[in-house]
């Protein structure tokens, strides 16, 4: 019950920083700039990285060693198994990016808004369950160190959201959404994080002998929208040098965060 109702608060906040994001629609018409999304996306990318490895995979490689067994197989297949999570995901689900104009995944008559929408929910969802199974870990564990790390990845996330909940409702109104619609769908591309993490911690119960393999599903799932999505969508140009240190200075946020509090 303690590791659900973290969880809910953790993910409510992560939807809160997205939905602050997205209220800047409300203050300007102006497009964000490209080079402030793709900065944007870059930090996200680092913070991605450095919550993966910091918060997930070195979790999970612990909780396998104070069992006295080997990490390799639980560390590696849990994050094989969510990179596959998130490739079938992306297979199945329409969607398009925002640097790009041609749709992803099965025919739709949906609009550019709506794919829009359904691209950055998609990688909201390895997120929520990342913050979740962070929680259910630490509650299994039952550590402050757990619950502290566990709060950094929140917090991680949060900051990565703000920019991202701006970088849509504003393309959004830009595409002739009102101001409310457009602040309405940036900020529910983040509803499923609570959603996920809930589901996520609901059935962490019947799962806690394999928590190292969730943690790394997690993980897997989260750099695989590195890989896919942020990453190729950061590419900067002549601003190639900006474009790394963003995703460097999110790496070394999410590390700071995690070794400070966890």
């Amino acid at each position: 019950m303690d590791a659900l109702v973290h969880t809910t608060l953790a993910t409510l906040f992560t939807f809160g920083m997205t939905a602050l994001g997205a209220a800047v629609v409300f203050f300007t018409k102006k497009m964000p700039s490209d080079l402030f999304t793709k900065l944007s996306l870059g930090f996200a990318a680092g913070i991605m990285i450095s919550a993966s490895m910091w918060s997930l995979l070195a979790p999970a490689i612990e909780q396998v060693e104070k069992s006295g067994a080997s990490p390799v197989l639980p560390v590696a297949g849990g994050f094989v198994l969510g990179a596959i999570f998130l490739s079938v995901m992306d297979k199945i689900l329409p969607h398009m990016h925002l640097s790009s104009t041609e749709t992803e995944g099965p025919h739709t008559r949906l609009g550019r808004n709506q794919l829009l929408f359904l691209a950055v929910t998609l990688h909201n969802i390895p997120e929520g369950m990342a913050v979740g199974i962070a929680f259910a870990a630490a509650a299994a564990v039952g550590e402050p160190e757990a619950y502290s790390g566990a709060i950094a990845l929140t917090i991680g996330m949060g900051l990565q959201n703000f920019p991202e909940g701006t970088a849509l409702s504003l393309p959004l109104n830009a595409c002739g959404m009102s101001r409310f619609k457009a602040f309405v769908f940036g900020s529910m591309s983040a509803i499923v994080e609570p959603i996920a993490a809930i589901i996520v911690v609901s059935l962490a119960a019947y799962f806690i002998p394999v928590m190292p393999w969730l943690l790394s599903f997690a993980a897997g799932a989260m750099i695989y929208v590195v890989v896919e999505e942020l990453i190729p969508e950061a590419k900067l140009g002549e601003h190639s040098d900006l474009g790394t240190i963003a995703v460097m200075t999110g790496f070394v946020v999410m590390m700071v965060l995690d070794t400070a509090l966890g």
